[in-house]
């Protein structure tokens, strides 16, 4: 198999013109024409997985976070982006990165399986997109919007997540009064989306990078749920593996063995 086979299915499910324009989503590292022998199938592109890669007889790795944002104008060893592309190079690892895309399209994509993991019915997206007529196939948009099985309290709902989400800790707002039946969700960074949680009547809202002064924005109208930025997105490392074994189910996908999350807890 080709590399642009599993590219162009993956671009299929979440097209490139549908990633934020500050992105570097699609193929950084590689030759589209290329034999692929294995995926790594991880958050990051660090080095450690390109290791993890060579290792396993892999010669892609599938990442959600781009390992290159902006132009870099020299490649030296003293840094991790330059570690990481100086090796995928010199082994013929190619680096493919399914971002913004993977957040912006509902169906298959970061924000639906985070609804799934937690239950949710109703599942829709929370902030639309404006799209052209040739995309309304595609239903695009920040966040998602969905309705718990059975209401709960929430100190119920941060024990429920944090036990679905596989999570020790999380920052929140203070619990409100009432029952938890709406919930709004954006994994990775979501601050921005905030207003349409309030608007669209969620009781909490399960983010990630909240700073200190924004968690005042809820205003006692929503529960403000920072969960971590890898601890939000690290089920699209299942998501993406899922779509590419149903796909090509002879091909060798693997998850990587590397923890990429950058933050530690003590």
């Amino acid at each position: 198999m080709i590399l642009k086979e599993i590219t162009e299915y993956l671009e299929s499910i979440a097209p490139l013109r549908f990633q934020e324009s500050y992105d570097n989503a699609g193929l950084i590292v590689g030759d589209s024409e290329m034999k692929v022998t294995g995926a790594i199938i991880s958050l990051d592109a660090t080095e450690e997985v390109v290791d993890d890669a060579i290792a396993r007889g892999c010669n892609i790795v599938i990442s959600h976070h781009p390992i290159i944002f902006k132009g870099i104008k020299k490649f030296n060893p003293n840094y991790y982006v330059d570690r990481a592309v100086i090796k995928a190079i010199k082994n013929d690892v190619a680096l493919y990165a399914i971002h913004t895309n993977l957040d912006n399209v509902l169906q298959h994509g970061v924000n639906e399986k985070i609804a799934q993991k937690l239950s949710l019915k109703n599942i829709q997206t929370l902030k639309p997109h404006a799209l052209a007529p040739m995309e309304s196939a595609y239903e695009v948009g920040s966040g998602a919007l969905g309705d718990l099985e059975k209401p709960m309290d929430g100190a119920s709902f941060i024990a429920y997540l944090k036990d679905q989400m596989l999570l020790k800790n999380v920052r929140h707002t203070k619990i409100l009064d009432g029952e938890i039946s709406k919930v709004a969700l954006c994994g990775g960074a979501g601050s921005f989306l905030l207003p349409s949680a309030i608007a669209a009547g969620a009781q909490v809202f399960v983010t990630a990078d909240y700073k200190y002064h924004e968690f005042f924005d809820a205003n006692n109208q929503v529960m403000i749920v920072d969960i971590g930025h890898y601890e939000s997105e690290h089920y699209t490392i299942e998501l993406i593996h899922q779509l590419v074994s149903k796909k090509f189910p002879n091909f060798a996908a693997h998850y990587t063995k590397v923890m990429t999350n950058p933050v530690f807890y003590s």
